[in-house]
Order: structure tokens, then sequence, then C-alpha cells
């Protein structure tokens, strides 16, 4: 299980509340959600059921409703799960939180069938979720590696909405990226610059030491292929993500 960082505290309170901040991030998230004691889908089943015996019914409990779904709860064993509390914590709380699931698992079955129609109009595999680089994501993003050897080639899919951090492909000679849309929509920007719109068959030729990002558009499944240009002692520099202002205008 990949460690969880979590940011909300800093990002929301940061300036007001930096005690808050610092025991939401770094002890509830950063130790608490990351003590091996019990398994990450427990952990979100006993955090769901806490909320709703509580009455908490706010954008608190969808997104652990959510949180828990990614952790591989099926949309048979939340109704369970639900039922079964709903006889100890009370019936109206259970008509509460049930609401607020069947939209968080109706989401998943409707983004089930978009990914799968996405996956059919391309040549090239969505592959597996992109666990190993999640922390740089904002969304779920998916990798394939294509080729391996000589110049790494890697498909990469991104759901709606999700895009990578703002970051630097670093190298004293050559280096940087290419990236050539396959299916859907996506974007493009660099530091300083307007967003590209990117369309398949669509090029991006990205040199060593530009500041940029890349990733889905709010309304569509985006895939490129991520051409890794050749160079010496080249890194990847991942910076900070991009926010709901920069991303909230487009379309």
């Amino acid at each position: 299980m990949e460690k969880i960082v979590q940011t909300a505290g800093r990002d929301g309170l940061g300036e007001f509340a930096p005690a808050f901040a610092h025991y939401n991030d770094d002890v509830l998230f950063g130790e608490n959600w990351n003590d091996p004691a019990i398994d990450h889908k427990t952990r979100c089943i006993v955090t769901v059921v806490a909320l709703m015996a509580s009455g908490i019914t706010d954008s608190s409990l969808r997104y652990h409703l959510e949180n828990a779904r990614k952790a591989g709860v099926t949309r048979e064993e939340i109704a369970g799960i639900l039922t079964h509390a709903a006889f100890y914590v009370g019936w109206p709380k259970g008509w509460a939180v049930f609401n607020m699931a069947k939209e968080v698992w109706t989401e998943e079955t409707r983004a089930e069938d978009a990914k799968a129609r996405h996956a059919a109009s391309m040549v090239f595999p969505i592959g597996q979720p992109n666990d190993g680089y999640a922390q740089y994501f904002i969304g779920q993003s998916y990798l394939a590696p294509v080729s391996a050897s000589q110049v790494g080639v890697f498909n990469v899919t991104f759901e709606p909405g999700c895009r990578n951090n703002w970051h630097i492909h670093q190298a004293e000679k050559g280096g940087g990226q290419i990236l050539i849309c396959v299916a859907g929509r996506g974007y493009y920007q660099e530091w300083g610059k307007e967003p590209v719109e990117m369309y398949p068959g669509d090029c991006i030729n990205i040199p060593a030491g530009v500041k940029h990002w890349h990733g889905a558009a709010p309304d569509s499944w985006f895939s490129h292929l991520a051409v890794e240009v050749p160079g010496e002692n080249t890194s990847n520099q991942w910076l900070e993500p991009v926010d709901d202002s920069q991303y909230a205008p487009l379309k």
C-alpha cells in the first residue's frame, strides 16, 4: 500500500490554524492512517461507520465513502455494512448515508462504462492503476509500459479531471519528454503560458528544464504516449499540484 500523504489541512487552514493543519495532515493521516495494524480497506469501513454513528453527512462523509470505494469496497459490501450499522446507530442515519452511498457507487458504474468505451477507442492498453506516482496526481491515472528498452515509452491514461502536478524534467544534456495523444481530450500547459488542448494525433515536445503539467479535460478520459527522451543525469522534479483555481477555467 502506497503511503498516504494528506495536505488538505495545510491547503485549507495552514495560515489560519497551523496546529490543526499539522494534526490533520501529519498525525491523523500521516501516522494514524498509515498504521499497519489494520489494512486500508478496513480502516475506510470503520471511518464510514463512525461518521454514520455521529450523524455526519457532509462532504467529509462523501470523501470517506469515495475513499472506501477506491479501497475496494463493493456496492454489495457497502449496502451490507450500512444495513448492519443502521440497526445499532439508528434507522434515519442509515437512510441519510444510503442516499449518499447510492450516488458514490452509481458514479462508479458510470465511470467504469466510460472507461470501457475509452479503452475500446485506442490500440494501446490502459494498464494498471498508477499507484507508484499517485501522490503526484489529482484523480486516478493508469500506466501501461509500451517499451522499456532503448527509449522508454508509456501509455498514460487519465480519468476525467485527473492531472499531474507541475513538474520539470531535469537533465544535464538532452532529456525532456514527448507526449503523443492517442485517445480522448486533454490539456498540456507550460508555466506562464496558456493551456494547449490535445486531441488524438497531437504531439507536444517538452524540453528539459520546462515547468509544466498535463492531464484530462474535466469531461473526458485522456490517454497519451509519454516518450522519455534520452539524456545525461536525467531526473523528474515534482512540484506543487495544479489546484482547482488553475484547473477550473478549463472546459
